[in-house]
């Protein structure tokens, strides 16, 4: 291979460069579909590659269908930032590199914006080295490599890389496509999954954004008075220790036997909703996780007593359920750091709490946090993610007693139970130890993260107890025996453990008062730069309202009329004012904590901008130009100024006066 390509690959992708210094052909993972590779000169001027004896690229000019292909990305999918190897937007996927022309081209076409690579065969990739220059492609641009391999699993780890609030571009190449459909099928699937993952939050947003809001209201003084899980990072390290998760999927029933050889060998990390489940078996584990802010989560907490166990939380949590970790039923409580902006402008100010993965599911986090401990290795009961015998949770769940609870002859428990299968839009997935078993789109997401972590992750080696549930790559098959072959090891945890509580009781405490100052300073911070920003809405909006009503709102524009931007001087004064007031809102400290309550179709700070000027641009022949620009600057500035107004007044009345601590 010449030096100039490889050795940048070597240099930037060291493990995929070892890949492909291989001799056999057609590599270990990789699929053997399309047959033989073959490259011609084509009349261009440059090599064209065929498979199988077909031709991958133009057999006549390969550089000119790349361009025609990758033509439609410029300005689609988000913003570009200059400045090196910085990614800008959101990733462009190229299914299918054969000799690279199509990914060079997307490069060209969307300068700043990340690539990732997703090709079935690496042979094909070491061809497109041996043949093709591709030493400035490699060192000039932001690129993820998906080669061969569980293709589904590595599409969403390489966008987790380059998290973006739009799907991905997608270029493709048909004949590699076709050469191996089950890979590329797989691929697509990965892609549509983790861009699900995005509609689902939008949608949860809509539904629960002003419940985080309140809960965050309520508990803003906890970030100042609770320690946060950055302090127990890598307690576990080097220790050998184990952690046993507890999920409250059905198989969790098949671990009950052996919760007492459990708790002697691991640190015991539970979910809220399996916390009932170990009480009753006399295991009280060391942390239990909570993260979901709904009052019925909270009920998972309710009337527990574990006057061993540390609650973990995120800072948006029912607020009811931190008033248990000071003093209470638990122990105490350790703080992650908030997935919110209101949270995060108090925390980064006052306390950094230290992050953990979220993926939408408790067990997700509790998996992370467990990982963050310095576990060597995670021992899973009732990670099923799935309907194992159409059961949804372990038997005597909350879910279950609440559904008998409020039964009655016209709406059955039995009905509650069919919902719960039937509402996720439910499907038959591969299951452990064969053949299929019953899932649904928002299980089968919270699968695609568990395996994009256990790749992120690969020398925490987790572990299945049970025989149920769906395939996810990564996570190991054991024998239940198999925890009876670690050593005893509870007297060394929780000596550990108590060491560890001491030394952070004693640090916290010792910074309170600097923590008091800072917490008040952050508050004013946050009231003030919200009303500002509140005001700066809304008389934007006025201005965009007032200038609609006397804007033309119809009617074809004649031959050589300006459209928005290049029209009167009024109306350049108008553009001109609402750009001012973009600018400055996006300057604005507290942007991201206003604009979380904005609905996604409202757009976000840098999506205001870019919705105004793109207005601009053109009519479509039946609305005035100007008068879109106007009608979409009004609701945006509308929506931003109701939401800072509504946190305004959610902080000042802090939820009623019954969350962790009035000020």
């Amino acid at each position: 291979m010449p030096r100039t390509s490889f050795s940048v690959l070597a240099e930037l992708y060291p493990r995929l460069a070892e890949e492909l210094e291989r001799e056999d052909g057609a590599l270990a993972g990789d699929s053997p579909a399309g047959g033989e590779l073959r490259v011609e000169a084509s009349p261009a001027g440059v090599p064209t590659l065929l498979l199988g004896g077909r031709h991958v690229h133009s057999p006549r000019d390969p550089l000119r269908e790349a361009e025609r292909l990758a033509e439609f990305l410029a300005g689609q999918g988000g913003g570009v930032q200059s400045g090196g190897r910085r990614p800008g937007g959101a990733p462009i996927v190229v299914l299918g590199f054969g000799l690279g022309y199509g990914a060079e081209a997307a490069a060209k076409a969307a300068p700043g914006r990340p690539l990732i690579i997703a090709e079935s065969r690496r042979d094909v990739l070491r061809k497109a080295l041996e043949e093709r220059d591709l030493s400035r492609f490699l060192s000039e641009n932001t690129l993820a490599f998906v080669v061969g391999g569980n293709g589904e699993s590595a599409i969403q780890a390489a966008l987790g890389l380059f998290p973006a609030p739009v799907p991905p571009a997608i270029i493709r190449n048909r004949a590699l496509m076709a050469a191996d459909e089950a890979w590329y099928a797989g691929v697509e699937q990965g892609i549509r999954s983790y861009t699900g993952r995005g509609q689902v939050n939008s949608a949860t947003l809509r539904r629960f954004g002003r419940r985080w809001v309140r809960n965050l209201a309520a508990n803003l003084a906890a970030i100042r008075d609770l320690p946060g899980i950055a302090r127990l990072a890598g307690v576990l390290a080097g220790q050998g220790i184990p952690v046993f998760l507890a999920a409250a999927g059905p198989s969790l029933d098949q671990a009950a036997p052996l919760l007492g050889e459990l708790q002697k060998r691991c640190v015991i990390v539970a979910v809220d909703t399996s916390l009932r489940f170990l009480l009753r078996r006399g295991l009280a584990p060391d942390f239990v996780v909570s993260v979901d802010p709904q009052y019925w989560n909270f009920r998972h907490l309710d009337r527990c007593a574990a006057a061993q166990t540390w609650l973990i939380a995120e800072p948006a949590v029912y607020p009811p359920a931190l008033r248990h970790g000071l003093p209470g039923p638990f122990r105490g409580c350790f703080l992650c750091r908030s997935m919110f902006p209101l949270g995060r402008f108090i925390e980064d100010r006052v306390d950094p709490k230290g992050a953990l993965g979220a993926g939408g599911s408790v067990a997700t986090t509790a998996w992370d946090f467990a990982r963050v401990l310095g576990a060597p290795s995670i021992w899973i009961a009732g990670l099923d993610l799935s309907f194992p015998d159409l059961k949804t949770h372990f038997k005597g769940a909350l879910f279950e007693t609440r559904s008998h609870a409020e039964s009655n002859r016209r709406v059955p428990a039995e009905t509650w139970s069919l919902r719960a299968l039937r509402d996720g839009q439910p499907f038959f997935a591969p299951a452990v130890g064969g053949g299929t078993v019953l899932t649904d789109q928002r299980l089968s997401l919270y699968a695609s993260w568990f395996a994009a972590r256990f790749r992120e992750f690969p020398a925490v080696r987790s572990y299945r107890l049970s025989s149920s549930g769906i395939v996810i790559p990564g996570l190991e098959q054991a024998e239940p025996g198999a925890v009876l072959d670690l050593p005893e090891r509870r007297g060394e945890i929780d000596g550990l453990l108590e060491g560890t509580y001491a030394k952070i009781e004693g640090e916290f405490n010792a910074g309170r008062e600097d923590r008091e100052r800072r917490y008040r300073a952050a508050r004013a911070q946050l009231l003030a730069g919200l009303r500002d920003l509140a005001d700066q809405a809304a008389a934007a909006a006025s201005l965009a309202r007032s200038s609609l009503a006397n804007a033309p709102q119809t009617g074809t524009p004649q031959a050589g009329t300006p459209v928005c931007g290049e029209g009167t001087v009024e109306e350049r004064r108008i553009v001109e004012k609402l750009d001012a007031a973009l600018q400055s809102i996006n300057n604005s400290e507290v942007k991201e904590a206003a604009f979380f309550l904005v609905p996604p179709e409202g757009g976000a700070p840098q999506g205001a901008v870019s919705q105004g000027k793109a207005a601009r641009k053109a009519a479509d022949g039946a609305e005035w130009a100007f008068a879109r620009y106007l009608e979409r600057s009004a609701r945006t500035f509308q929506d931003l100024s109701e939401s800072a107004e509504y946190q305004i007044n959610v902080l000042n009345f802090v939820y009623g006066g019954i969350g962790y601590g009035l000020e």
